[in-house]
């Protein structure tokens, strides 16, 4: 016997219930990792995670890998409280492995930022089996830099710029129409305007790790680690998968 509280009908499809129980069938029979997947020799990767990972998002994108620069970014504030979300990657430093993000500098992950400027990206491309991690320390990069990224966004990613603050309490969808009303006539107004809070941040990865998973359970992980002292600025090794 479970405490699970029954779901609403048909929200997944389904007359059933939603319970616990249910749930971790399901997960249990669905696929994962169903190939067939490319594969990855790590002797022959490199001295340096900045060319691998533009190798793997190049492969992704002529696959058709489905948003393959969309990444998860894990931030820590002053308080140690982890927080995660999704967002888009703006642009690669391939030399330096570096890559860089946008948000609004009041929203969480910006005061996080401010209070603790280090963070962690994951990507996750089922299609292919892979996953690559990244951490280091982040920067905040100068406002030509911001307003470029800004002004070459579409439209209704600019409006979206100008409708109240990030991660601020919401009073209801009423309040958000009215706000983007608003913010698409600000925009048609003065076309060339830059949200004074937009902000494009870099993550310098001084971490790095390649996932690549394999049959039966035979993943390959490789994983980089900065060091100046090293040939290239970087040492690399195999990970227990």
């Amino acid at each position: 016997m479970t405490d699970d509280k029954p779901g609403v009908p048909g929200e997944t499809g389904q007359d059933a219930p939603v319970t616990a129980d249910s749930l971790r069938e399901r997960m249990r029979s669905a696929p994962v990792l169903a190939g067939p997947l490319p594969g990855f020799d790590p002797a022959a990767a490199g001295p340096a995670p900045g060319p691998v990972f533009a190798r793997w998002l190049a492969r992704a994108l002529d696959d058709g890998v489905p948003e393959p620069h969309v990444m998860t970014l894990a931030t820590a504030g002053a308080d140690g409280r982890p927080s995660a979300r999704v967002l888009l990657l703006r642009g690669v430093d391939i030399e330096r492995c570096a890559f860089d993000f946008a948000s609004e500098a009041a929203s969480r992950k910006g005061r996080d930022l401010a209070e603790h400027p280090y963070a962690a990206l994951t990507w996750y491309w089922p299609q292919h089996g892979r996953q690559i991690r990244a951490a280091g320390p982040v920067e905040i990069l100068d406002r030509d830099t911001a307003r470029r990224d800004f002004l070459g966004r579409r439209e209704p990613s600019r409006a979206a710029g100008f409708t109240g603050v990030m991660s601020a309490p919401l009073d209801g969808p009423a309040a958000y129409q009215q706000a983007r009303r608003r913010a698409t006539a600000h925009i048609a107004a003065a076309p060339e305007d830059v949200p004074e809070g937009h902000t494009v941040y870099r993550l310098a990865a001084d971490e790095a790790e390649f996932w690549q998973a394999g049959p039966a359970g035979q993943h390959i992980r490789l994983r980089y680690a900065r060091d100046p002292a090293a040939p290239g600025g970087w040492t690399r090794g195999l990970l227990w998968p």
